[in-house]
């Protein structure tokens, strides 16, 4: 639910956002497990790729390539020539390898737009780009029989494919945020690409959000 906030007219409100995709693919991003571990038993889908064992190496999913540049085009943006994974490093019980396989400098896709109609008028919202990970494990922090808080790891996600939109800032209201949210999520439905279903986790979205003197330039 989106919910309206009245800005002083001295200020304005300036929003960029991340739209993490979980993609339609059989299996996941860097080995043969399968992704269709919806309602199955905790790490019964996983290997020693995706559980981050030593010495192993990771394999491309080209299907997930494929869909990546489907969505770029559908986003108008411009396909690179070149490109490269990343390491994104951080230290978390989420990460199997302490580090997650991604995209930065060279994405798949740059430069696009998404054109979106808020109360009657048009804005076009800028793609900075689309590309391309691996996706976390999933903690769950529960109480124990003994009443202490514990911390329980559910490896059957990491390493899904997952596809990242990463909006410029230029969305100026909550509405407008919305009316993108939407456009997007019908767009990665309509392409064939992901469920796009929030409520599974296959679409989550980062907002970032600042608050401008309306003199001020950003």
């Amino acid at each position: 639910q989106i919910v309206s906030y009245v800005i002083s007219s001295d200020y304005r409100v300036v929003i960029g956002l991340e739209t993490h995709v979980q993609l339609q693919t059989a299996s996941k991003m860097f080995c043969g497990c399968g992704s269709d571990y919806a309602g199955a038993e905790p790490n019964t889908h996983v290997c020693e790729v995706c559980l981050g064992l030593p010495g192993v190496l990771p394999v491309i999913n080209r299907e997930a390539v494929d869909f990546t540049i489907l969505t770029g085009l559908a986003l108008n943006c411009r396909i690179a020539e070149n490109a490269k994974f990343d390491r994104k490093n951080y230290a978390y019980p989420d990460l199997m390898k302490w580090y997650q396989i991604s995209q930065y400098d060279l994405p798949f896709c740059l430069d696009g737009h998404l054109d979106v109609v808020t109360r009657g008028r048009a804005a076009r919202i800028g793609i900075t780009r689309v590309h391309l990970e691996e996706d976390t494990a999933k903690l769950s922090h529960v109480t124990g029989a003994d009443g202490s808080p514990a911390s329980l790891i559910d490896v059957n996600r990491s390493g899904a494919c997952l596809m990242e939109i990463v909006s410029e800032p230029d969305i100026t209201s909550s509405a407008q945020a919305m009316a993108y949210g939407v456009k997007i999520r019908d767009l990665l439905r309509w392409i064939g690409v992901s469920t796009a279903n929030m409520q599974d986790g296959a679409m989550r979205i980062d907002a970032n959000v600042s608050i401008w003197p309306q003199e001020e330039p950003t």
